[in-house]
C-alpha cells in the first residue's frame, strides 16, 4: 500500500513537511532526520526537549530533493495526491513523523495558523488526536485528518478562542498506555509541532493524564481534569443549538412532545438526550451499545423508544439528532429524509472532502425543507472548555457551561435568522463569516 512513510523508513529519515502558500498556490517540501534511533523518549522534557539537537548525523532535504527521494520509490504520484488534497482544502501544512520503534506514522494536519500566532501561548494549535489502523488506506486517513483539521479553524470561531486549527491522524499499532517511551515521543512531537492535543477514536483518555504528570502540559481534557469531561459543555451546547432550531423552525419554546430520532448514545450523546428529557421530547433512540439503550428506556419508559441503528434515518420524526460517525448524509439519502431539522454532535456529517462538496449538500438538504446547520457551528463546548482549564485555573465547570450556553444559543439564533433573510442556507452564511476570519481580515467575534 502507497505511504508517505515508506521514504522514510527506507531513507532512515524521522521527519516530512508539506506545506502549500493557498495565497500562491506554492508548494514546499521538507524532509529530515532530526533523532537517532536509540533516543530514548521516557525522558523527554528531562533530559532534552522539543528543540533539542538529537543526532551528530542530521540530515536535510529541500523540495526538490524531497521530490528526487519519492520518485525514487516510485512514489511521486501518491505524494502528488497528498498535496492536492492539501490545496483543495487551502490548508497550511501535514507535519508528519515517523517512529520506526513503534512504527507509528504521525500526521499533523494544520489547517489555519492565523487565530493562534498572536495568542502569547506556547500552543499555536488546537486539536485531537485519533488512531487508525496500518493497514487502513493512508489517502483516506489524510483526508479524514484535514477535513478535521479544517472544521477545528471554524470551531474555534464560534469558541471564541485564539487558536489555529489541526488534527492529528496516528496510523498506529493499539497504544500501550504503559510504555512511557512511547507516550513521551507522543508529547515531544505534538510539542514539536506547536500544538494542543486531547485523545479522539481508538486512543485511551488515561493517556492525558500521564503524558501531563510526566511530559507535557500541552494536552487537555483528560480523564483527571479538572472541570471533567468536555461531553458534558459539548452535550449541552448541541441541546441549545436543537432548541433553537425548534423555535425557529417549529415556533416553540420547549420540546414538549417534539419527536427525536437520536443516532448514538455516547458521552456526548447522552448529555444530549438526558437535556432533552428534562422538556418531555418523545425519542427514539439508537446505538451499538444496547445496554445503555436499554439503561436510558428503563429511565424514561413513556418518552423513549428503541430503534435498530440501520433504521434510524428512515424514521419521520421532527428532529434528527446524529450524535455518532460522522459522513452519514449524502446526496443519495437526503432527498429521502423525514426530518424537519438536523443539528447533532457528530463530526463531519455531511459526507464531503471540500467546503464546496459541503454546501452544496448543505443545500440540497435546504431544498428537501429540511433545516440543518453545520456541526461545528454548536458542537464547541469541548473546545472551550479544554481552553478555558487550559487558560484559567480558576473557572468552574458552571461558568463553562454557562458560556457555552451562550455561545451556541446567540450564534445560532443569529445565523438562522441571518440566512432566512438572505435567502441562504444557515451552513452557506456561517462559513461566509467564518471564512472572512480565517482568510480575510475580519477579527474574531
Amino acid at each position: 500500500m502507497d505511504s508517505l512513510f515508506t521514504v522514510l523508513r527506507e531513507e532512515g529519515l524521522t521527519t516530512l513537511k508539506i506545506q502549500n502558500n493557498w495565497k500562491t498556490n506554492v508548494t514546499r517540501l521538507y524532509a529530515a532526520k532530526e533523532w537517532d534511533p536509540d533516543v530514548d523518549f521516557s525522558k523527554y522534557n528531562k533530559d532534552f526537549y522539543a528543540e533539542s539537537l538529537l543526532t551528530d548525523d542530521g540530515v536535510y532535504y529541500n523540495t526538490h530533493q524531497v521530490w528526487e527521494l519519492y520518485r525514487k520509490y516510485g512514489l511521486e504520484e501518491h505524494l502528488q495526491k497528498v498535496i492536492e488534497k492539501i490545496k483543495a482544502g487551502r490548508h497550511f501544512q501535514i507535519e508528519a513523523y515517523y517512529n520506526a520503534k513503534y512504527e507509528i506514522h504521525f500526521m499533523y494536519n494544520q489547517h489555519s495558523k492565523k487565530l493562534g500566532v498572536h495568542n502569547k501561548r506556547r500552543g499555536l494549535f488546537t486539536g485531537g488526536i485519533r488512531r487508525h489502523e496500518l493497514e487502513e488506506d493512508e489517502l483516506e486517513c489524510i483526508q479524514d485528518g484535514l477535513n478535521l483539521g479544517r472544521a477545528m479553524s471554524f470551531k474555534n470561531i464560534p469558541s471564541g478562542v485564539h487558536y489555529g486549527g489541526a488534527k492529528t491522524v496516528v496510523q498506529m499499532p493499539p497504544l500501550d498506555i504503559n510504555d512511557m517511551e512511547e507516550l513521551g515521543w507522543l508529547a515531544y512531537v505534538i510539542d514539536k509541532a506547536r500544538g494542543m492535543s486531547t485523545p479522539d477514536m481508538k486512543l485511551p483518555n488515561e493517556m492525558v493524564g500521564i503524558i501531563v504528570d510526566n511530559f507535557s502540559k500541552q494536552w487537555l481534557a483528560g480523564n483527571n481534569s479538572r472541570l471533567g469531561s468536555s461531553a458534558v459543555p459539548t452535550g449541552i451546547g448541541v441541546f441549545h443549538a436543537v432548541k433553537q432550531a425548534v423555535k425557529f423552525k417549529l415556533g416553540k419554546e420547549t420540546l414538549d412532545g417534539v419527536t427525536v430520532a437520536m443516532q448514538g448514545l455516547g458521552d456526548v450523546g447522552i448529555t444530549v438526550a438526558e437535556e432533552m428529557m428534562k422538556e418531555n421530547a418523545l425519542m427514539y433512540v439508537a446505538d451499538v451499545d444496547q445496554e445503555r439503550l436499554e439503561a436510558f428506556r428503563a429511565k424514561y419508559p413513556n418518552n423513549v423508544k428503541i430503534v435498530p441503528t440501520d433504521e434510524i434515518m428512515n424514521l419521520e420524526a421532527d428532529v434528527f439528532c446524529p450524535c455518532a460517525m460522522g459522513g452519514i448524509l449524502t446526496k443519495e439519502n437526503i432527498p429521502n429524509l423525514k426530518f424537519k431539522i438536523i443539528i447533532g454532535a457528530a463530526n463531519n456529517q455531511l459526507q464531503a472532502k471540500s467546503v464546496e462538496e459541503e454546501l452544496e449538500l448543505a443545500k440540497l438538504l435546504g431544498e428537501n425543507d429540511i433545516l440543518f446547520q453545520v456541526d461545528w457551528w454548536h458542537n464547541c463546548g469541548g473546545v472551550i472548555v479544554a481552553i478555558s482549564e487550559y487558560e484559567n485555573d480558576k473557572i468552574t465547570l458552571e461558568e463553562v457551561i454557562d458560556k457555552t450556553i451562550e455561545r451556541v444559543s446567540t450564534l445560532t439564533w443569529a445565523k438562522l435568522n441571518e440566512a432566512k433573510e438572505k435567502g441562504i442556507t444557515p451552513t452557506e452564511a456561517i462559513y461566509a463569516e467564518c471564512e472572512e476570519i480565517i482568510y480575510g481580515d475580519k477579527d474574531l467575534m
